[in-house]
């Protein structure tokens, strides 16, 4: 099924009239106001529209049965097209004059940067931003709290089975902006420390893309393996123009490439992609959040097919839901903060968040899956 933002915000319960009180910034006595700048058009739109879809399948099974301490959540999210600018624009708009409690699941490293100084001026929280930047983690912020996985985290997972296989012949093709040379900078770094020698490195102007030419280069070097740092259509650009040449290398991407793109753009030719992971697999039904999934995924559309993005979004919602019940009825900011930071660890799975008044990294589960020629991950 296919979603348009006009679709997204009407199902997810915008349009409500209710004032803020004073206070906290986006807490009412009925409503839990939160926003997104989210990316819901461009090469990453199909993908990152599906976390938000995850979200509101969440937020609004929560809704009917009363919401949080009796408040609904209201959910906001503003297409930013992965534009920086935009995503300044939005989040201004968003904390300033709609007054958020909170932002939530905004997507982009560089993206995260540039409104991190507002958010935390005015004490805003970000919650689960799309990024794996080790700058995140490594620099603490009280107002920022990370859901999935470091980037350095998956770099190290593919690094760690490339040299368990005896690959010794690695490229790394990487989009040339903040979240590609994030992610070749964390593959360079897990290369170095096992000793591991990226022979070349190839990177894609996300704005003027020449896939032939990047494929060639590739070809050229005939590495064993190529780790890609890109998402969305341009990770499925780049994998059609290196079939059309004669190399081969195993292909390895990171958790942000939605396997519902690959299967789309890819079809059977997405068959042998190896991918990390960083939530449980859709595949392991005694998993009680993947049975909670799955069961209200059926119950809105039972032709709707289970997505992996969708499921991480659905994650995202989840622990903030519970993030939002531990700051209690008297929601606050620093209720909230509390409540996550001296509430013991939140589990699905394999994947656990924890966080600490020193520590908001929050997961660090990561697997690596490989895509079947049905486009299934398998562990």
């Amino acid at each position: 099924m296919r979603y348009t933002i006009t679709t997204l915000l009407f199902t997810i319960g915008l349009g409500c009239s209710t004032p803020l009180l004073a206070g906290d910034a986006g807490v009412t006595d009925t409503e839990i106001l939160i926003g997104s700048s989210a990316v819901l058009s461009g090469p990453l739109g199909p993908q990152t529209t599906e976390y938000t879809v995850g979200s509101g399948l969440y937020f609004n099974a929560v809704n009917a049965a009363g919401g949080v301490h009796g408040r609904k959540i209201v959910y906001k999210p503003l297409d930013d097209g992965f534009d920086v600018k935009r995503t300044v624009d939005n989040t201004r708009k968003l904390v300033l004059e709609d007054k958020v409690f909170l932002l939530y699941n905004s997507t982009g490293t560089a993206h995260t940067a540039a409104v991190l100084p507002l958010l935390t001026e005015n004490k805003t929280i970000a919650f689960g931003p799309v990024t794996g930047a080790a700058t995140f983690r490594d620099t603490f912020n009280r107002y920022l709290f990370n859901v999935r996985a470091s980037y350095a985290a998956e770099a190290q997972r593919i690094v760690q089975q490339q040299v368990q296989l005896g690959i010794t012949q690695v490229a790394v093709v990487y989009q040339d902006d903040g979240f590609g040379n994030a992610l070749m900078g964390e593959v360079k770094r897990a290369a170095e420390a096992r000793q591991l020698v990226i022979q070349r490195f190839v990177k894609i102007d996300p704005k003027q893309p020449d896939f032939v030419a990047a494929a060639a280069a590739i070809a050229q070097a005939q590495p064993q393996a190529v780790v890609l740092g890109t998402a969305g259509q341009t990770f499925t650009s780049f994998v059609k123009a290196l079939h059309a040449t004669a190399a081969r290398p195993v292909v390895y991407g990171f958790s942000v490439v939605s396997t519902d793109v690959q299967k789309r753009d890819l079809g059977a030719a997405a068959r042998g992609i190896v991918l990390a992971q960083i939530m449980p697999s859709l595949r392991n039904n005694s998993v009680p959040v993947v049975q909670e999934y799955l069961r209200l995924l059926k119950a809105r559309d039972p032709h709707t097919k289970p997505s992996g993005s969708q499921f991480e979004g659905f994650i995202h919602a989840k622990l903030l839901v519970e993030g939002l019940r531990r700051g209690g009825k008297n929601l606050s900011t620093e209720s909230f903060i509390k409540g996550l930071e001296t509430g013991g660890d939140i589990s699905f799975g394999k994947f656990v968040a924890h966080y600490s008044s020193a520590n908001h990294i929050g997961s660090s589960y990561v697997e690596l899956a490989i895509l079947d020629a049905d486009g299934q991950l398998r562990y």
